[in-house]
């Protein structure tokens, strides 16, 4: 979550498929506040990322939200958000903020692209190890190597749903020209040079913990909302 939002006791994250609209609605905000919910995010795949080169997805149809809710009990938050959706999946996570995104006005959208990527740990290495290089080495490459102001790394603690495991959600947040531009997504000014460097470096270490696999990967707009 973004500066603006206080840390609560649990951090819920959803992927939600199907039309987004009721997302905004101020019914569905009332209800979830009145179910214990104190602050909303609302990350949409929308017209406004409809440009975005990079997309990735390992289910059968493309995520179109990812929500997250800070509450002290998700029992009462998830029939709420499945009902607004055509399908849900749902986690528990631990969030971590090495670069705090900027706060926004409530209910606007942040002037970025947002892209949230679902990690998994592959096949041979440890929770412990997958944990130590995402959080450790991970962390200072991504952000030396792309142009982010926002970097919120999410650590999945219980699944809340079914569906094919989750590890970890990835938010990122990139000047919107970042969409079409490789320069503007990476930082490297216009240097090709540059640009080969970071995306090299980038490379090597997402291989190095499995991210460059079984991925997925959502451009999106961001609102939150204060639910208070």
């Amino acid at each position: 979550m973004g500066s603006s939002i206080e840390r609560h006791t649990m951090k819920l994250m959803y992927a939600l498929w199907g039309e987004t609209t009721a997302l905004h609605d101020r019914a569905l905000h009332h209800e979830l506040a009145r179910a214990g919910a104190t602050a909303l995010q609302v990350n949409v795949s929308d017209a406004d990322v409809a440009a975005a080169q990079t997309r990735i997805g390992t289910y059968p149809e493309p995520v179109t939200a990812i929500v997250s809710v800070h509450c002290d009990d998700h029992t009462a938050i998830t029939p709420l958000l499945a009902a607004a959706a055509a399908g849900l999946e749902g986690w528990i996570v631990d969030e971590r903020t090495p670069l705090p995104p900027p706060p926004t006005p409530n209910g606007q959208r942040c002037a970025a692209l947002a892209n949230i990527a679902l990690l998994r740990i592959p096949d041979g290495m440890t929770r412990a190890d997958w944990l130590r290089y995402w959080h450790g080495t991970h962390t200072t490459i991504a952000i030396e190597t792309q142009a982010t102001f926002g970097y919120v790394q999410n650590t999945v603690l219980a699944p809340i749903t079914g569906g094919p495991a989750v590890d970890g959600l990835v938010e990122e947040l990139f000047p919107m020209a970042a969409m079409t531009d490789p320069h503007a997504f990476w930082g490297s000014a216009g240097d090709e040079t540059e640009l080969r460097s970071r995306l090299t470096r980038m490379l090597h270490s997402i291989a190095a913990f499995g991210a460059d696999r079984n991925l997925d990967l959502i451009p999106t707009s961001r609102y939150t909302y204060d639910l208070n």
